[in-house]
């Protein structure tokens, strides 16, 4: 195998959700993003990268002070600069293409001038780094790789020809022209990128012996990719890399996600720390990948990473790309600590989240590069904020306990009041028997969630984009029924003859099959809330207050059910005419609340567009966003309320009138 480095540039295919049925709208909640298959688009990408990174690291074995001092090495730099350039030319047309071009010419001509290594490896690395900005390809695993069966993997399908300790003198390696690497060479190994190794092991090399192992599953490839990094790196310097690792918050940064520590090679982290510190870390980290994901010091280094990342498509003229990157800085960098930071500052949280919406409408508006660097930077001093709340030292008992209750009294209040209001009804009209519909639906939502916990928490993790999704469109779909709902149940608060009505009608009508639909209702609206507070106690959890959150969330419960014990107390005594006017306009708010919350979460995963209002304030708990999509939707759903309204009471009148009651 051969390889080399990374340029620090990393890049992201962003979230790319798809429509659904309503069915399945519903169920949503329970989807949970999966790694996503390379298409052929980003197989093409990936392989003139790692011609580049080949041609970066190996030029120096083949030219020196102008002269060739390897006839094979050179004739294989010289053919690999010719095809970098043949599949440059053939990728898709973008915006940095022609650019693209003329950095793969110029570099063509470099080698055939056998200039010094050293431009050629800047040239080569330079053209990988702008080749990934205006071709965004996954660089990383999805989670980290389990390395157990990396020795058995590395046994049976490298070591007969790299050797069994990665000395490169396996028993086949005199057989082979070119040789084998060893990877024990700590000085090729520092030029050697995770990301390259894993690009050699799943296509392989051509000109050599080293053949393809797209055969074996990703997370094999990634396994023998972290196995053979770690030969030229002894446990001893691992052992000192640990002890680096979790005490020094500046070298934690360094490799602020997966994409980090597969991307950048020893070589260029030794160029910033120092080459003993580099060493160790390496050796750590190709050991205990999962160490980097196990970060609690509140980083906001990967959404950073990717604005950058945004940034420099935008200035390429690639609007597409920066949209999807900056839309992954949110979805992918920005939600996995939205949980923690809005338990401790709230109003922060509300705060980047609209200035995250304000950049990805400049994007898509192609408004001009200076005001896409302006809201670039205010989001970098949000960030800033954000990261000293997040610290470790900011996390307490009491912080614990106020995130815990607060999360659960804010999400599970609009469930409460729809799912009571629900129960009253059929109390009212003393349908008893329909009960157990509602009660298995909200408790079918519990169970719902626990299996949502259960699986993010052992098996895959919920991105970004799933937890909007299932937020939008749980909301819409209940701010839908709850809209017509509403509108019905006005109507029947006007009704003189309502009881011979309830008798006539409601009962009847609950006989078919309503039951289902209620237990439909009241497990999504339940779930939706669920879906949250799971994943606001899952970042709770993780700062190690279990015993003060677990207080807080016993509080908020003691709360909602003593508010539920009320608004049924309150909602027995009431008339059925006046239960049935006050439950309608509880019902007719609440669905404007909730149109305003499914077209934001929409917008948040990417489905939809982004306009900011200036003037509109952000009031989340109401469902109001500073955005023209969301006020929009709340202004239909409040036209459409009050012509209901009229329209229910008009009829409600003639129905008086000629002695019948309104249907």
């Amino acid at each position: 195998m051969r390889s080399g480095h990374l340029a620090a540039s990393t890049a992201v295919v962003a979230h790319r959700p798809f429509p659904m049925r309503w069915l399945i709208l519903i169920l949503a909640a329970l989807t949970l993003s999966l790694p996503a298959r390379a298409s052929a688009s980003d197989v093409e990408v990936q392989t003139t990268w790692r011609l580049l990174d080949y041609i970066a690291v190996d030029y120096s074995g083949a030219v020196s002070d102008g002269r060739v001092t390897s006839a094979a090495e050179y004739a294989e730099m010289t053919e690999f600069a010719g095809q970098v350039e043949t599949r440059v030319r053939a990728l898709a047309p973008t915006s940095a293409k022609a650019d693209l071009l003329r950095r793969s010419g110029t570099l063509r001509n470099a080698i055939a001038a056998k200039v010094p290594p050293a431009t050629v490896a800047e040239q080569s690395r330079a053209l990988a780094a702008a080749l990934l900005a205006a071709y965004p390809v996954p660089l990383a695993p999805s989670s980290p790789p389990d390395l157990t069966p990396a020795a058995a993997l590395y046994a049976q399908n490298c070591a007969a020809c790299h050797g069994a300790g990665g000395d490169g003198h396996g028993p086949d390696a005199a057989k082979l022209d070119p040789p084998p690497i060893a990877f024990t060479d700590k000085a090729r190994a520092d030029q050697r990128s995770l990301f390259g190794l894993y690009q050699v092991i799943s296509q392989g090399l051509d000109g050599t012996a080293m053949q393809s192992f797209a055969a074996l599953p990703e997370a094999d490839r990634w396994a023998l990719a972290f196995y053979a990094g770690q030969l030229a790196y002894p446990e001893a310097a691992a052992r000192d890399g640990e002890r680096l690792w979790r005490g020094d918050a500046a070298l934690r940064a360094k490799y602020p996600n997966l994409a980090a520590l597969v991307g950048v090679t020893p070589a260029a982290l030794a160029a910033d720390v120092g080459p003993d510190k580099a060493a160790a870390l390496t050796a750590y980290l190709r050991r205990q990948p999962d160490a980097v994901t196990m970060r609690v010091d509140g980083s906001l280094a990967l959404p950073r990473e990717r604005l950058d990342q945004s940034m420099a498509a935008y200035r390429a003229g690639d609007r597409k790309a920066a949209a999807d990157l900056a839309l992954s800085a949110y979805l992918d960098g920005f939600e996995p600590v939205e949980p923690v930071l809005a338990a401790r500052d709230a109003a922060l949280m509300a705060r980047i989240e609209g200035a995250m919406a304000k950049l990805r409408a400049a994007i898509g508006q192609g408004r001009p590069a200076s005001e896409v660097e302006a809201a670039n930077r205010a989001l970098a001093s949000l960030f800033t904020e954000a990261e000293a709340a997040l610290a470790p030292e900011r996390a307490s008992s009491a912080s614990s306990f106020l995130g815990a209750f607060g999360v659960l009294l804010r999400e599970g209040l609009e469930a409460l009041l729809i799912v009571v209001a629900m129960i009253a009804f059929l109390k009212k009209t003393e349908r008893p028997e329909v009960l157990g519909f509602v009660h298995g639906g909200w408790i079918a939502a519990l169970a719902a969630g626990v299996a949502t916990w259960f699986v993010a928490t052992y098996f895959i993790s919920v991105s970004g984009a799933s937890r909007e999704l299932t937020e939008g469109f749980g909301s819409l779909f209940a701010a839908i029924i709850l809209l017509t709902v509403g509108i019905w149940m006005h109507g029947k608060s006007n009704a003189e003859a309502w009881q011979r009505y309830v008798k006539a009608k409601v009962t009847a009508a609950l006989s078919r099959q309503s039951g289902w639909f209620l237990f439909l209702l009241s497990f999504v609206v339940v779930y939706r809330e669920v879906f949250e507070t799971i994943l606001f106690y899952a970042a709770l959890w993780g700062e190690g207050n279990g015993v003060a959150m677990l207080a807080g969330a016993g509080a908020a419960t003691a709360l909602l059910a003593l508010i539920a014990w009320i608004m049924l107390r309150f909602s027995a005594r009431l008339p059925i005419t006046q239960f049935f006017s006050w439950s309608s306009i509880l019902i007719a708010i609440l669905a404007v609340v909730l149109a305003g919350k499914g077209i934001a979460g929409l917008q948040e995963a990417g489905i939809l567009g982004v306009m900011p209002l200036a003037n509109i304030p952000r009031i989340e708990f109401l469902g109001l966003f500073p955005t023209t999509e969301t006020v929009l939707a709340q202004a239909a759903t409040i036209v459409v309320l009050v012509a209901g309204f009229w329209y229910s009471g008009r009829s409600a009148a003639t129905a008086r009138s000629s002695g019948s009651p309104a249907e």
